[in-house]
């Protein structure tokens, strides 16, 4: 099947236009990662703040990570279509980007499974950075989240595939 957009078939709607759970039954276990990434972006004194650990409310990125951590493997109570799985690893990473007033937040998820961790890795980027907001609001209400995509995923029978560099990676909002 192509992935041109006149050929393209929505997998988890069915022959009657309702929505539909795809069924992974016959598919092979393989080791399936994913990569994901988004920013926050934040006044300068924000950042600084955060990443010199002086934040009133304690170190915010440790915070963060555990509930990028958690949001990973709730992500099928949260995204209605999705097939609650049996997570092997969740690393969620943060780095400081002062020259763009930004952090950027990485997470990997891993499994032996029937079916990929897309969204999985995007929830847990998409939590992370929603937890950082939420521990810096008061210091920063304008923060902003962007950027949230998978770079890369690798399993099953597409093997690995890469998101192409966009404007966005080299800091630029």
């Amino acid at each position: 099947m192509s992935n041109s957009p006149d050929n393209v078939q929505l997998s988890h709607i069915n022959h009657k236009g309702e929505a539909n759970m795809v069924d992974v039954t016959e598919k092979a276990m393989t080791s399936r990662t994913a990569v994901a990434q988004g920013y926050i972006s934040m006044t300068p004194q924000t950042l600084a703040l955060i990443t010199a650990g002086e934040h009133k409310k304690g170190d915010v990125f440790a915070v963060a990570r555990i509930a990028g951590i958690q949001a990973a493997k709730k992500c099928s109570d949260l995204i209605p279509l999705c097939h609650p799985l049996m997570l092997s690893k969740v690393q969620v990473d943060f780095a400081a980007e002062p020259e763009n007033n930004r952090v950027k937040v990485t997470a990997l998820c891993r499994l032996t499974g029937q079916t990929g961790v897309e969204m999985e890795a995007l929830t847990a980027v998409s939590v992370a950075c929603l937890t950082l907001f939420d521990m810096c609001k008061a210091a920063d209400p304008a923060m902003e989240i962007h950027g949230i995509k998978v770079l890369s995923k690798e399993g099953g029978k597409t093997g690995l595939w890469q998101a192409r560099e966009t404007s966005n990676d080299k800091g630029e909002i």
